[in-house]
């Protein structure tokens, strides 16, 4: 086993020589400096077990170590100076000793701090990507990915109720795979529900079941989708689509960890870890009525935020490049590369519809394409009628923006007029059915467009 290495850093060359002797009389590596500088200049400050450092250097106080590794650092502070050993715990110290210590008391803080602290440089390799390495099937090196990445694999260790928020095909249900496949729950179901997917009328007995006769057609006693995810995790994509009911008996599972169908007077306990997803700003829903505050707050613990594609840099070309090697594979066609134009167009392009508009477009291209190279005319990208991009609130609905060309807007004001002026007579089914396009198809519309559902009123 490799003996721990420690990083003394102290001004005193006394002390500092006595701390040395003791901790190699322990079977400890040690390295010494004499200010904070000093340490920053000669050592990686990652490669240390453990940093003990003085809290008063010239230059700088010890205290400036802790943010500039990830290595636990122990503050040593004279007796009459407690309220800054209690500063330097809040600014991220693992421990402090109080000068002047005993031998054994300094020892077994050092031998603490390493048993509770698994080794940066035995966990290096695997630390140093792991902390922010890609989630399955996720792709990103820009700063806001991997700030996700970390906060997923942070999370994931939790029971905490997370919502993630992020626009049309960003990846939301990738984000609460990841979650769910990092936790302790992974070898249990993970069950994902689109809340827009399923007819309002509806929404209640598949997400908590019903009883036998509970409502015309209940021919049969059945198990909800909460209850089927018991042990595992429960993903509600679009959430702020559940009408205010189903948010009432989602409130009673997360408050109570308890279900009752629909038409029973039995509940019964589950254990479900609830990831919730939303391009609404949720906040707003609240403001209008159509989302209960208390749900909101419980939902609400841990926020995590998918940039849209057209923030993430130089991470659209490498995903276009994935994805386009993942699609030859799937549908069995030779490997292909993009052209020098369709990787500028690629790059320059907003997607507005995120990384399912890019999935599309390529897959649509490798099926068109008769040669290994996939030109831009093939992804039959709209630069002309692309909106600007000048949202800063990406989570608010898409208003309709006046830089869309003619033709594009005069549709989308007979679909909104339609749907404005039939939605209290007809229900979703039959508004797509008038329209000719499918339910889903409708409800993407209206996210487009900005257009909320009626939501009916709690009774």
């Amino acid at each position: 086993m490799s003996m721990n290495q420690i990083l003394v850093v102290e001004d005193e060359a006394v002390i500092r020589a006595a701390l040395r002797r003791l901790l190699e009389r322990h079977e400890y590596r040690v390295s010494e400096a004499g200010s904070v500088k000093e340490s920053l200049e000669k050592y990686d400050m990652d490669a240390f077990d453990v940093i003990i450092s003085d809290l008063r250097l010239p230059g700088a106080p010890g205290t400036d170590l802790i943010k500039a590794t990830s290595t636990p650092v122990l503050i040593m502070t004279s007796y009459s100076s407690i309220k800054s050993a209690i500063d330097s715990m809040k600014m991220g110290a693992v421990d402090y000793i109080a000068k002047p210590f005993e031998h054994n008391e300094i020892i077994e803080a050092v031998a603490k701090i390493i048993r509770e602290n698994p080794s940066q440089r035995q966990v290096n390799a695997a630390d140093s990507e792991d902390e922010c390495a890609p989630i399955t099937g996720m792709i990103g090196s820009c700063s806001q990915m991997q700030e996700l990445f970390r906060r997923i694999r942070k999370v994931a260790q939790t029971n905490s109720t997370v919502l993630i928020n992020g626009e049309s095909g960003t990846g939301k249900e990738l984000v609460a795979r990841g979650i769910h496949d990092l936790s302790n729950r992974e070898g249990q179901e993970m069950i994902s529900v689109n809340c827009a997917a399923i007819p309002e009328n509806l929404i209640e007995s598949e997400l908590f079941g019903h009883e036998k006769g509970a409502f015309t057609g209940a021919t049969a006693t059945r198990t909800g989708l909460v209850e089927a995810a018991n042990g595992g995790t429960l993903f509600l994509d679009e959430i702020g689509e559940l009408p205010l009911e189903a948010q009432a008996r989602l409130l009673r599972v997360l408050q109570e960890n308890e279900i009752r169908k629909v038409g029973s007077v039995q509940s019964r306990k589950v254990d479900v870890r609830l990831v919730a997803a939303t391009h609404r700003d949720l906040k707003q829903l609240v403001e209008d009525g159509l989302f209960r505050e208390d749900l909101f707050y419980r939902i609400n613990v841990m926020t995590l935020l998918i940039p849209p594609l057209r923030e993430r840099g130089s991470d659209v070309l490498q995903l276009a490049d994935a994805i386009l090697q993942r699609t030859c594979r799937r549908l069995k066609a030779p490997t292909m590369v993009f052209s020098e134009g369709a990787s500028q167009s690629i790059a320059t392009y907003t997607w507005p519809g995120n990384v399912r508009e890019l999935e599309n477009a390529i897959e649509r291209a490798v099926v068109l394409a008769e040669s290994a190279e996939i030109g831009e005319e093939l992804l039959a990208i709209d630069m002309d009628s692309q909106p600007e991009p000048q949202r800063t609130d990406h989570l608010a609905p898409a208003q309709s923006q006046s830089v869309e060309p003619i033709e594009e807007l005069s549709l989308e004001d007979y679909f909104q007029r339609f749907v404005l002026e039939h939605q209290d007579t007809m229900n979703e089914t039959q508004l797509a059915g008038k329209l000719g396009i499918s339910r889903k198809c409708l409800w993407e519309r209206r996210q487009r467009f900005g257009i909320p559902k009626k939501k009916k009123t709690a009774g």
